[in-house]
């Protein structure tokens, strides 16, 4: 079976709810989901295995949280090319985050990476929830070719 792993940096919960919801996309097309912190991702050999990486942070003051950067500097010493990946995150004002994270994992770790960035206020306001669940259903579709 196909295996997909969510990692998410998060301030409020709002990118862990929404890497939740990406995650049952994923699970509807009949991939597996693993959703895991940036926080407890410490070695290398914990990010290997996987057909696809979705990676999303909250937007705190124009950046990426430290986690999640030190999370792609990690990825950067696997071989992730060609890989199936997407980016995703919550934000209060601007929402640099998930291009930041989609553009390193496009352009350093030479991913195969699905449509866009999800950039998403909240998973329960305008949407959110069926937008979430519709990226993992694109991303699942994407590695387990259906």
């Amino acid at each position: 079976m196909s295996k997909a792993l969510l990692v998410f940096a998060t301030r409020s919960g709002q990118t862990q709810n929404i890497a939740d919801l990406i995650a049952e996309g994923i699970r509807f097309t009949g991939v597996e989901a693993k959703v895991i912190s940036a926080t407890q991702l410490t070695k290398q050999g914990e990010l290997e295995g996987y057909d696809a990486y979705v990676f999303g942070s909250a937007t705190y003051h124009g950046e990426m949280m430290q986690a999640m950067k030190t999370l792609l500097f990690l990825a950067a010493k696997l071989d992730l090319d060609g890989k199936v990946g997407g980016s995703f995150g919550a934000f209060g004002w601007s929402g640099e985050a998930p291009d930041r994270i989609y553009d390193t994992m496009q352009n350093i770790l030479k991913m195969d990476m699905i449509g866009g960035p999800l950039r998403l206020k909240s998973a329960v306001i305008q949407g959110g929830m069926q937008m979430a669940q519709d990226y993992g259903r694109e991303i699942g579709k994407k590695i387990s070719g259906k």
